[in-house]
């Protein structure tokens, strides 16, 4: 897989079915270098139905997609109206090619021309270093459950203004 045949673009509804199967196949393909299966199971137990994501994105967040050469979803981000940053997943097979950076200068760019002030994510141990590379610096460490298996991740922020 090339990340350069890579284009990153606004959502589609037709994006959907991607993105809810990218979104398991992240936790469970990438997941696993940071986190143990039973952590990885408890997160995205099956992929999303395509019906989660066409909700997800109707609520008015800002949702971009990179886009493989067969226009076919291979990463997303999204952003709600307050700054915060809901996803940033990205398929394995494009992983540590800059796609999940591709995308996360994107939102900043477009959170910027919003006038969104500053930028807030929890971030996984896995999005956690693409984050601190865009200015994000980690507030606190989350510790919490899921499905009863205890997890963590890192609530971050970066300032715009």
């Amino acid at each position: 897989m090339e990340a350069a045949t890579v284009v990153i673009r606004p959502y589609r509804t037709d994006d959907a079915p991607h993105m809810a199967q990218l979104y398991y196949d992240a936790v469970h393909g990438l997941g696993r270098r940071e986190y143990s299966a039973a952590q990885t199971a408890a997160w995205a137990p099956a992929p999303l139905q395509p019906i989660d994501v066409l909700t997800r994105a109707a609520d008015g967040r800002t949702t971009f997609v990179a886009a493989d050469a067969e226009d076919r979803a291979v990463a997303y981000v999204d952003l709600e109206a307050d700054g915060h940053v809901d996803h940033l997943y990205c398929h394995p097979d494009f992983a540590g090619q800059g796609v999940a950076s591709r995308l996360l200068e994107t939102v900043i760019q477009h959170a910027a021309e919003q006038g969104i002030a500053a930028l807030y994510v929890e971030a996984s141990e896995l999005a956690r270093p693409v984050f601190e590379r865009h200015g994000f610096a980690v507030t606190a460490r989350r510790d919490f459950e899921v499905r009863g298996v205890p997890i963590h991740n890192y609530a971050m922020r970066r300032d715009l203004a």
